[in-house]
């Protein structure tokens, strides 16, 4: 374990090492946890990228196991976050079938309350090659509270808000990983900031603190920086942590209105391109006040 890095502004750390080592070692604690784990389910088959047929083979952390080693990895790293999340915190997982099941049921063991379960479905999957069965295109988010009876935070108005003025649903169509969105480096699990920055606006206020124990290429602390959040992210591979830096840097350099609003603008789930911008600075005009 180790501190990998700390931006001047202070609101983006990361540290390289074990999430279930390195979380019972921090000293804060987080209004919001957002964890993409290993779905274990790189087994050598074939899929679709760039329009090239290649193997599912993600990292060795995403090698298929055991069902007993994946529930004691998936119990460790949860008990280890509940632990650091503040009474009214709340947590969000990333998953597919091949563990959000498991996850989930861990959830309930723990005593954690279960908010939602929210579909995301791709507007742009890759096709199934074998065509024996429906193409994958969702993603699973679980989103749960740290205690039974006590409140979290849910920024009701605002989703619907950018909704069409109606109660936001739990299927969030949005696209997959775009691009520019890869400019220093390509993650194998990477989220595209339209489906972090859409959880983090629902569901913390400017100002607070997020946690990523699976952190990548750290799109969870680009998009709570670019709401104005604070981001503590961790990893175990320099190549990652590498990009999440050019990323961070990427950011911190959009010191234009201008050019900043441009950047935002290309984050998809909003009616135009400015409302994110809007949104942001109205936020942090009430923060101020």
């Amino acid at each position: 374990m180790s501190n990998y890095y700390n931006s001047e502004d202070e609101n983006f750390k990361l540290i390289k090492g074990d999430c279930r080592k390195v979380i019972p070692s921090l000293e804060e604690k987080f209004d919001l946890v957002f964890a993409d784990p290993p779905y274990f389910l790189s087994g050598g088959g074939d899929t679709i990228q760039s329009g090239k047929i290649v193997k599912v083979d993600k990292g060795v952390w995403d090698r298929p196991t055991t069902k007993r080693i994946m529930s004691n990895f998936n119990r460790k790293w949860l008990t280890e976050v509940r632990d650091k999340m503040k009474d009214n915190g709340s947590l969000w997982i990333s998953g597919s079938f091949h563990n959000i099941f498991n996850i989930a049921e861990i959830l309930s063991d723990l005593d954690f309350k279960i908010l939602n379960s929210v579909t995301w479905q791709k507007t742009n999957p890759p096709p199934h090659l074998a065509c024996r069965y429906f193409t994958h295109s969702t993603e699973v988010l679980i989103w749960a509270r740290k205690h039974e009876k006590k409140a979290h935070y849910y920024n009701y108005k605002l989703m619907r808000e950018i909704n069409g003025n109606k109660q936001m649903k739990d299927v969030w169509i949005l696209p997959a990983i775009a691009p520019w969105e890869k400019k220093f480096g390509k993650h194998p699990t990477q989220k595209p900031l339209s489906v972090l920055t859409r959880l983090i606006l629902a569901s913390t206020k400017p100002g607070d603190l997020i946690l990523d124990p699976f952190s990548g290429s750290s799109t969870t602390g680009i998009a709570a920086n670019l709401l104005g959040r604070k981001f503590i992210g961790i990893d175990t591979l320099n190549k990652f942590l590498n990009t999440s830096i050019e990323r961070k840097k990427e950011i911190d350099s959009l010191t234009n209105k201008k050019d900043f609003n441009k950047f935002i603008g290309k984050i998809r789930g909003f009616d135009n391109d400015l409302k994110l911008s809007e949104i942001i600075e109205k936020q942090l005009l009430n923060e101020s006040i």
